[in-house]
């Protein structure tokens, strides 16, 4: 079957998914933002037949089949409990929620609803890099794995990026990664604040490396630094008993260059499951809800000495 989509949000990551998802087994039927003018101006580059700006209301649209959700994050939980509501599949961009609690109750929703109808966007699972350095760690070449070394660099942020969404809109990727390459849950994590970078604004703790220790004992730190200047530069490098290898990608001008295979795959993924009748196959709201626990750890640990600990290593119950 084709599929027919409401697309909220045509930001820059929302209008890149039209793009994509105006071709093969899906038509985008409605696009909505909160800036009337933009949601026209991709209506119009698209050919997308409705475009305004209530969410809400593209939701319940009887011609939409399922729902994308790329607006802010502050948005995330109101639209997609209404989705699941409406017994439509959705893909919400990372994260799922601002906060563990708002993604609690999507997944409490989802349960209620009695079928899987959420995808997470963390598309470091689809990205080729990424799968093969889990294919060697599940592999088992490497023995057990000790230590991961990740790097998250962006070229700048505008000067409303502030300390927590260093790791509620970046670190976030890591967090997710950790889980699903390691597949174990975070216990704890500690937060450390280098020398600020000139290149940052004045309100902005620019880096900021971020540990993380697992269930079963790998340290994994995290450089979140976000105003490097030269290019946005991705990396993961598992450090093992028996050796080391890592994801060594080239440097890229935008987070859209060095990841547009893997959103082409994730969302080609969904919308094949959506089209089945099937439930998708990527990360789920579970997964959504997990990464937001150690977020939310992550910022309680701003200035505090030692480890914090993550509840969510002892707690797996909202599935």
């Amino acid at each position: 079957m084709s599929v027919a989509l409401a697309v909220i949000g045509t930001g820059v990551i929302g209008a890149d998914h039209v793009r994509r998802l105006t071709s093969g087994t899906s038509s985008v039927a409605v696009v909505t933002d909160i800036d009337a003018a933009r949601a026209e101006a991709v209506a119009r580059q698209y050919g997308v037949p409705v475009a305004h700006t209530d969410g809400l209301a593209a939701i319940l649209d009887p011609r939409v089949d399922a729902v994308v959700v790329a607006s802010s994050a502050a948005s995330h939980a109101e639209l997609v409990v209404a989705a699941v509501a409406a017994g439509k599949p959705v893909f919400c961009e990372k994260p799922l929620a601002t906060t563990a609690e708002d993604c609690r109750l999507i997944v409490e929703a989802e349960a209620a609803a009695g079928r899987r109808l959420v995808q997470v966007g963390f598309m470091r699972r689809y990205d080729e890099a990424c799968r093969e350095l889990k294919r060697v760690v599940d592999g088992g070449e490497l023995g057990a794995p000790l230590l991961l070394h990740c790097r998250h660099r962006n070229p700048a942020v505008p000067d409303t990026f502030t300390d927590e969404m260093m790791i509620n809109e970046a670190a976030i990727h890591e967090i997710d990664l950790v889980r699903w390459l390691l597949g174990e849950e975070i216990a704890a994590v500690s937060v450390v604040w280098p020398r600020r970078s000139a290149r940052a604004h004045r309100a902005l703790h620019d880096p900021m490396l971020v540990w993380l220790r697992t269930t079963g004992g790998t340290v994994v730190d995290v450089e979140v630094n976000v105003n490097v200047g030269y290019g946005y530069d991705i990396r993961a490098e598992v450090v093992g008993e028996h050796g080391t290898f890592g994801t060594t990608p080239a440097i890229a001008t935008h987070w859209l260059e060095r990841f547009r295979a893997a959103y082409d795959a994730e969302l080609a993924d969904w919308v094949r499951a959506v089209a089945a009748g099937a439930d998708p196959q990527g990360p789920t709201a579970y997964d959504g809800y997990a990464a937001a626990v150690v977020a939310d750890a992550c910022v309680t640990a701003f200035g505090v000495d030692g480890w914090v600990p993550v509840p969510i290593a002892a707690d797996r119950s909202p599935r």
